[in-house]
């Protein structure tokens, strides 16, 4: 079923999107016709009618200990695929760390529902397949901004879905792998509350979100560090670190 998406997606990017104005072209954005309505319905009817009021919903509903156990939880899974590419990075360190987290959590902390490795100053090194490309030389391509998911990029895309089939969630059931995507988009959704003015007083709310979302995959490429001196930005590190 993914494959004739990925391979209408990349019909789509190789040939580019003429019917954008020359003087609007964003070399990074050649989809800019494409993904600007997906955007659209992204916010306007998925977020207005969908997410944002179950967001608010889970987040009255429920305690604040079982939230910080499930967002715990769900890290927890995604360690040994952050292992593997901190390796394929030529990151040992990272590698390590990470490998310390999955067996102190998944033990001490009762299957990662509590991170007892950051206690113990093990901090959690987020790595996935889309950085370990880069890292390799791979540029961005063509941004993506997808339907339910938001933006990304050929490259970033390629490294989900390699991602995806390496984390252990696959061992799960598919009601299981799907609450846990519901679980990560809904919290991810929550930390950006606070940042609902920022884009909403922007001039072009799409554009605003597509250069976050490239600095931030500068930000997490470099890890904190990029070569190059970025602009100042009137947005604050949450609203980075959940795109």
């Amino acid at each position: 079923m993914l494959k004739p998406i990925l391979v209408a997606l990349t019909a789509i990017i190789m040939s580019g999107c003429a019917n954008v104005p020359a003087e609007k072209q964003d070399e990074r954005d050649p989809l800019q016709s494409l993904n600007r309505p997906i955007y659209d319905f992204n916010m306007d009817v998925l977020d207005t009618y969908i997410l944002r009021p179950v967001t608010v919903g889970y987040v009255e509903v429920t305690p604040q200990s079982v939230r910080t156990g499930l967002v715990n939880f769900t890290t927890n899974l995604t360690a040994p695929t952050d292992a593997i590419n901190a390796g394929l990075q030529g990151k040992p360190s990272s590698m390590g760390v990470n490998v310390a987290r999955f067996l102190v959590n998944s033990t001490v902390g009762i299957l990662g529902l509590f991170d007892v490795a950051t206690s113990l100053g093990l901090e959690h090194q987020d790595e996935d397949f889309g950085q370990t490309l880069g890292v390799w030389g791979v540029g961005d391509g063509a941004y993506l901004m997808l339907p339910g998911m938001g933006p990304s990029t050929a490259r970033n895309l390629t490294g989900d879905i390699v991602d995806n089939y390496a984390l252990p969630e696959i061992a799960l059931s598919t009601p299981q792998t799907l609450a846990l995507f519901a679980i990560k988009a809904i919290e991810a959704r929550a930390s950006l509350m606070a940042q609902e003015k920022l884009l909403e007083e922007s001039l072009d709310p799409y554009i605003f979100v597509k250069d976050v979302y490239f600095q931030r995959q500068l930000y997490e490429l470099y890890d904190g560090n990029p070569p190059i001196k970025e602009e100042p930005t009137d947005f604050d590190e949450d609203f980075l670190e959940n795109l």
